[in-house]
């Protein structure tokens, strides 16, 4: 689904990920980025997000916090980051982001408080009091006042199963009062996710029931005499949604896919940012008429119901239809070792370049990360290869017989 969009509003980027793999410059299993044109849709993203007053802090597990992909949105105007975790946070961090956010969604596990402190991020959600009271003394001990929010939940609300959690809306009043009693901490705001979902049916983004929650949250502390609430309402973040979501009160977006162009919303209607962002592999053998080509990052996000997958395979650089072949995808409770490509036509040969377009979550996969710039200039560069954590590796390995160990 997403490659078409990559063919369609990228060929280039696809044509120069061929040309630098057939010439043994990336790696297979990896996720290549198009950073010439992640710094052009961030800096458009910040652009409108500055035109409704809405602070952004960018996510980065679905590049797996890869380090040239924060340099080109820092570039580009960003420079703070929500941190899905404490990987993240320090990830972002190394790669020169400020912490804009942390605690969202992943609650800072107890004995990671004091750390995280020290990272001195604008804002920390929590998710009850145990939490609040762990951040403000980490806080404290860091002399640091630490601003905190508030992750709240109402009767009809909705969330992924497993990212449950938070505070009772109808308290929260009580709640703000509680956080600012907190030695090294105070009240700044409150969130949900998701506050926006893709609905299939119409092809659009719409409200979920949580932003209302919000909205009736933040009219409660305004009329309690709260003034200046922070109002971070994430999910399902482009260009195309700000309007709303200002509307709405909120002051805070955090967008990720948004920012390679690959939220769903991106899939059916032509937004202002393009697809930066595809997973890069190679067949290693084949059986009969299927071959094999190698996964670790073979991981569709499943925001849309089951579908034919294809992929381009090629030696030659090409965006063609012709050279599009089914692919199956192991099932997700199996290991992805290997995707299996119809090959009848006798395309797909031991070394061949396969290219696939997935809105995919890097972090949660074993795959590479790969920065390339100049690609849109015909000078392709390959700035950074790392691995989910954000972290350099050496590719290809080499092996030190001497000593008996790997090269680093």
């Amino acid at each position: 689904m997403f490659l078409d969009l990559l063919r369609r509003r990228n060929p280039k980027f696809i044509e120069a990920v061929q040309i630098l793999h057939q010439n043994g410059q990336l790696p297979t299993n990896a996720f290549i980025l198009d950073l010439d044109i992640i710094e052009a849709n961030a800096a458009l993203f910040k652009q409108q997000a500055d035109k409704f007053g809405l602070k952004t802090f960018a996510m980065t597990k679905q590049v797996g916090r890869n380090s040239s992909f924060c340099a080109a949105i820092k570039k580009a105007g960003i420079n703070k980051a929500v941190a899905v975790d404490m990987a993240g946070a320090i990830a972002c961090h190394r790669a020169g982001l400020d912490i804009g956010h942390l605690g969202h969604l992943v609650q800072v596990p107890r004995q990671e408080a004091n750390f995280a402190a020290t990272l001195k991020p604008d804002y920390w959600t929590v998710f009850n009091r145990i939490k609040a009271e762990e951040a403000a003394k980490a806080a404290k001990l860091a002399s640091h006042d630490q601003a905190l929010m508030a992750r709240i939940r109402a009767e009809g609300d909705v969330f992924y199963k497993g990212h449950e959690g938070g505070f009772l809306a109808k308290d929260i009043i009580n709640i703000a009062n509680m956080f600012d009693e907190l030695a090294g901490g105070h009240f700044a705001g409150i969130t949900t996710f998701p506050a926006l979902l893709f609905d299939l049916e119409t092809g659009e983004v719409k409200p979920t029931p949580n932003l209302n929650t919000l909205t009736l949250a933040r009219e409660a502390l305004e009329k309690a005499g709260r003034t200046n609430i922070e109002v971070n309402a994430p999910g399902t973040t482009s260009s195309a949604v700000l309007s709303a979501l200002a509307n709405a009160g909120a002051t805070q977006v955090e967008p990720g896919n948004g920012l390679h162009g690959t939220t769903p919303l991106h899939a059916v209607q032509d937004l202002p940012e393009l697809p930066s962002m595809l997973y890069l592999t190679e067949v290693s053998h084949q059986v009969d008429n299927v071959s094999y080509c190698f996964g670790g990052g073979l991981y569709i996000d499943p925001v849309f119901p089951d579908y034919q997958v294809k992929a381009i395979i090629s030696n030659e650089p090409t965006a063609s239809n012709k050279d599009l072949l089914s692919v199956e995808i192991p099932a997700a409770e199996a290991i992805d070792y290997y995707g299996m490509i119809d090959n009848v036509s006798g395309k797909a040969r031991p070394g061949s370049t396969v290219i696939f377009g997935f809105r995919s979550q890097a972090f949660v996969t074993r795959a590479l990360t790969v920065g390339v710039s100049g690609i849109q200039s015909g000078n392709p560069k390959v700035e950074a290869i790392e691995n989910p954590f954000g972290e350099t590796v050496q590719w290809p390995n080499a092996f030190d017989p001497l000593n008996n160990e790997v090269i680093t």
